[in-house]
């Protein structure tokens, strides 16, 4: 009877051999199910998708937050299977939800908190709903409470056809930005951003991006750059900032050290405001409110279809390797999707 028992509890995760390593070292293994305490709930997971930070995480160059599992993944979608005690009211055994954990989503089964939980509307399919919660809000985050966005402002996105900038351009249009610029790194990647919303867009292989958005402007620059890059783009967005501006950096996939040259005037000369931020390592309060305002804001566009969440490709999650090459060949307009089951 014992032996019985143990398989019970038993349930599948990916993991990395050597716990760091490129895609080939994803595999599937087994772990104990877990067990929701004070206010989590055990989601039995349909489908989560992937992003940036589960390639750096997995290659062991990501700040893992200490309340976070070693197992990849933050976002997913399936159903209620189990709660604690101290769960939220409005969730029960047998709903249908989605939502943000800190980690471990590339699982069979994962207890996460229901402050991060939001209930998946019937519109949703499983996949879309996976693909809403890092990306939508991190783009919530950076635009309004860090960025200060508000109507009539113009905007910058950099790397335009990534998951969060796909939400940010579709937010930025629902409240009325003057002008939403977009950097890519092909003239297809900028032709979707258009029909997503995006003013214009610049080729950074092939275009001197700054140059033209300040001929764009009439020398006056954006109010608000929202960017993943980091090192190659400093000086940059430090051209092309409003008066007033400000600058949202929420990665360095070029690096971190900036080269000798740089010319930093601009931070007192425009009074720029240069502020880093991240989702994943905040309290559960802080995405708690965001969660709460993505569901009042977004959750009916993503109802009647007015916000879009484009995928790229949907995987059965025994492809996970496959998943993360994908994702590394930089060519995506849209999430990768993994499914379970």
């Amino acid at each position: 009877m014992a032996a019985v028992d143990i398989v019970l509890i038993r349930l599948c995760k990916i993991d990395i051999k050597a716990g760091k390593g490129p895609a080939s070292a994803l595999h599937i293994t087994q772990i104990q199910k877990p067990k929701p305490k004070d206010a989590q709930a055990l989601v039995k997971i349909k489908a989560f998708g992937l992003n940036r930070m589960d390639l750096l995480q997995r290659e062991g160059m990501y700040p893992v937050p200490p309340q976070a599992p070693k197992t990849l993944g933050v976002e997913f979608s399936g159903t209620i299977e189990a709660e604690a005690k101290d769960a939220e009211s409005g969730f029960k055994v047998g709903d249908e939800v989605f939502g943000l954990a800190y980690g471990g989503a590339y699982a069979e089964y994962i207890a996460v908190s229901t402050h991060m939980l939001i209930h998946k509307p019937k519109e949703l399919s499983w996949e879309v709903a996976a693909g809403i919660p890092e990306t939508w809000i991190t783009a919530t985050q950076a635009m309004y409470l860090v960025g200060g966005f508000s109507a009539g402002k113009s905007i910058l996105w950099h790397a335009g056809a990534s998951s969060v900038s796909i939400a940010g351009i579709q937010l930025s249009k629902a409240d009325k930005a003057s002008a939403i610029y977009i950097t890519a790194g092909s003239q297809e990647k900028i032709d979707f951003c258009k029909s997503l919303g995006a003013t214009a867009g610049f080729n950074y292989h092939t275009q001197d991006w700054a140059k033209e958005i300040l001929e764009a402007t009439d020398g006056k620059g954006v109010d608000v750059v929202i960017d993943f890059v980091g090192q190659n783009y400093f000086q940059g967005n430090l051209d092309v900032a409003a008066r007033d501006g400000h600058i949202v950096n929420l990665g360095a996939l070029s690096g971190t050290k900036l080269a000798a040259g740089v010319d930093i005037g601009g931070f007192v000369r425009k009074r720029i405001r240069y502020e880093g931020s991240s989702l994943r390592s905040r309290d559960e309060d802080y995405q708690g409110n965001l969660r709460d305002t993505l569901v009042a804001h977004a959750l009916p566009k993503f109802i009647d279809g007015s916000f879009k969440v484009p995928i790229e490709r949907v995987f059965p999650w025994e492809e996970v390797i496959q998943a993360h090459e994908l994702m590394e060949s930089n060519k995506t307009m849209g999430k990768i999707i993994c499914t379970i089951g």
